[in-house]
């Protein structure tokens, strides 16, 4: 059973930055592909970038080079940092899952495990 629990949500102005944490459960890294998420208001639910055991890193057009995904193995925690925050970044944040050795792609219908969310909210 893989269990999810994000943290560090919060309310930003535009420019500024926050990073995402999500406790993980035994040695899910060796088995599934990690990730977060999102659904804005009034917005459908999209993906937002993956990582494997391979360190293979996958992002939505939308947040390339201004987010990074990373995963401390020793902390079992996987980490969302997220800079030159945007008012259309403002969405519910989950941690997600899928079982895979290695990431395919980013796409949220991919996921089979979810966390329960984390809000982040960019002002202008």
């Amino acid at each position: 059973q893989v269990q999810l629990m994000e943290s560090g949500g919060g309310s930003v102005q535009a420019g500024g930055s926050l990073r995402l944490s999500c406790a993980t459960s035994g040695s899910t890294y060796r088995n599934y592909c990690m990730g977060w998420a999102r659904q804005g208001p009034g917005k459908e639910r999209e993906g937002v970038a993956v990582i494997d055991r391979a360190g293979t890193e996958i992002y939505a057009a939308s947040v390339k080079d201004r987010f990074t995904v990373s995963f401390d193995i020793a902390k079992n925690t996987l980490y969302l940092q997220m800079n030159s925050l945007k008012p259309e970044d403002t969405a519910m944040y989950y941690c997600a899952a899928y079982p895979a050795r290695f990431c395919y792609g980013v796409a949220s219908s991919q996921f089979k495990y979810w966390g329960q969310g984390t809000q982040v909210t960019v002002s202008s």
